[in-house]
C-alpha cells in the first residue's frame, strides 16, 4: 500500500495551516519551532522518513509557503532520488502570509495567463527542476481557468513538453468542475487532485469517470484537516476504527485507498509519528453501507472547513 501514498507539504511548508491540533505538534505559537529553518529542516526530516518507507509521490504549491523551496533543498542533498519520484505542484494562488501566524488572509488565488506565467519560472527555480505535475490551484464554478482560452492554449503548450496538466478541486461542486475539465475540447488535463473523504466522498462518481478516461487521480484531505483522527470528534468513527484494529487516521486513509479509482492518496503528516500511523493504513473490513452512513451534506461540510481557524 505504501507506494500508493504520496507525502502532501502543505502543512510543513509554511507556518499557519488549518490542522487541528497543530499547536500540539509544531508548539503554541513557538517563533522557534516555526522559523523558516525549523521547518524546512522538518519538511527534509518527513521526506527521509517518507522515502525510507518507499513513498515517492510528493505534492507542493506556490502557495504553500517555501514548501517548493524546501523540496528544492532536500532535492539537491540527495540528488540520486529525483530520478524515482514524481513531484508535483500547483499554481494560481500566492503565498502572501509573511511567515506571519496573525496574518489576515495567507494566501491569495487568482487563475489567469498572467500569474501562470509568473509562477511557472518561480516553482523551477524553488525545485531546481520540473515537477512532473503541474496543477491549477483549486478549480471552482467561479474560476476563469476553464473559460480562458489563452490560458488553455498554454497548459496545453506545457502539457506537449511532458509535464502532466491537470487542476485541483476544493469546495461542493467539486464533480462538476472535474467532468467540465474532462469534457473541454482538446483539454490539456490529465490529472486532478480533489477532496475525497468519510465526511465529504460527493466528487467520487466524477473521479471513477476521469479514471476511467486514463486521468491520474490524487485524493487530497483524506482526514478532512484532522477531523478524521484521533483528534476530531465525528460520532461512531473511533469505534468503527478499533473493531477494525486501525487507528481512526489510518482507517480514513484506508477507506480512501479501497477506492478503485484512486492512484495516490496524500499524508498531509508532519510527524514521524503521524507518517508511520498513516502508512499502516489499510482498506476498512466493515461494509461500505457503514463507512457511507458517516457522509455528511457537502455544503454543511465545506462550511465547517472554511471556518477552520489558521493556527
Amino acid at each position: 500500500m505504501t507506494a500508493r501514498f504520496g507525502l502532501g507539504l502543505a502543512a510543513l511548508g509554511r507556518p499557519a495551516y488549518i490542522t487541528l491540533g497543530r499547536s500540539d505538534d509544531l508548539g503554541a505559537r513557538d517563533p522557534d519551532a516555526r522559523s523558516v529553518e525549523a521547518l524546512e529542516a522538518r519538511t527534509h526530516a518527513m521526506l527521509d522518513a517518507a522515502w525510507g518507507a518507499g513513498v515517492r509521490y510528493v505534492d507542493a504549491a506556490r502557495s504553500y509557503g517555501y514548501a517548493e523551496r524546501f523540496l528544492g533543498t532536500w532535492l539537491a542533498a540527495h540528488p540520486g532520488r529525483r530520478e524515482e519520484l514524481t513531484i508535483g505542484s500547483k499554481w494560481g494562488y500566492a503565498y502572501v502570509g509573511a511567515w506571519d501566524l496573525d496574518a489576515p488572509v495567507q494566501e491569495a488565488k487568482e487563475h489567469s495567463l498572467a500569474r501562470f506565467e509568473a509562477q511557472w519560472p518561480e516553482s523551477l527555480a524553488a525545485l531546481g527542476t520540473r515537477p512532473d505535475v503541474y496543477l491549477v490551484h483549486s478549480v471552482t464554478p467561479d474560476s476563469p481557468a476553464l473559460r480562458d482560452a489563452a490560458l488553455l492554449d498554454s497548459l496545453g503548450a506545457l502539457a506537449a513538453t511532458g509535464v502532466r496538466v491537470g487542476i485541483s478541486t476544493s469546495g461542493p461542486a467539486q464533480g462538476d468542475v472535474l467532468d467540465a475539465a474532462r469534457s473541454l475540447p482538446a483539454t490539456p488535463f490529465s490529472i486532478v487532485q480533489a477532496t475525497w473523504n468519510l465526511l465529504e466522498p460527493s466528487v467520487e462518481g466524477a473521479l471513477a469517470r476521469a479514471y476511467e478516461a486514463g486521468w491520474l487521480v490524487v485524493v487530497k484531505e483524506a482526514l478532512a484537516n484532522g477531523r478524521l483522527t484521533a483528534r476530531g470528534d465525528v460520532p461512531g468513527l473511533s469505534e468503527l476504527a478499533a473493531d477494525d484494529g486501525q487507528s481512526v487516521d489510518a482507517f480514513a486513509l484506508g477507506a480512501a485507498l479501497a477506492q478503485p479509482w484512486a492512484d495516490v492518496v496524500l499524508s498531509g503528516a508532519v510527524t514521524g509519528e503521524q507518517l508511520r500511523s498513516n502508512l499502516a493504513a489499510r482498506p476498512p473490513r466493515v461494509g461500505g453501507d457503514v463507512v457511507a452512513d458517516l457522509a455528511e451534506e457537502p455544503a454543511r461540510y465545506w462550511a465547517e472547513r472554511a471556518a477552520l481557524p489558521w493556527g
